[in-house]
């Protein structure tokens, strides 16, 4: 059973035979690195730089459901890219647009 279904994986079209599976895979370096920068102060984090993987998260993300072999590895990677680069933009946008919130907080 358990060999039938790592030899399905294997040679599955988006499996780790071809780049279908490898790009997706080097990619969660990216949302990970952007979790490892939620704990950097807001003033350090660059619009332009989140905007881009929010972008990229979202526009792949859309095309990993509509292409064919289905990619979960591409889908679920860029759901996670769109949502760090969101939660990122928050961050800042919040820093620079609404920094009285955070006055009145530690009064």
């Amino acid at each position: 059973m358990a060999t039938s279904k790592l030899q399905a994986f294997w040679n599955h079209p988006a499996g780790p035979k071809t780049i279908h599976f490898w790009a997706p895979t080097f990619k969660w370096g990216i949302s990970i690195a952007n979790i490892a920068d939620f704990s950097k102060p807001p003033e350090k984090i660059s619009y332009p730089q989140q905007i881009a993987v929010m972008a990229t998260g979202v526009i792949w993300s859309r095309y990993s459901t509509v292409i064919t072999p289905k990619n979960w590895n591409l889908f679920s990677v860029n759901v996670a890219m769109a949502g760090t680069g969101i939660y990122q933009l928050s961050r800042k946008l919040r820093q620079d647009y609404f920094p009285k919130d955070e006055a009145v907080a530690k009064e």
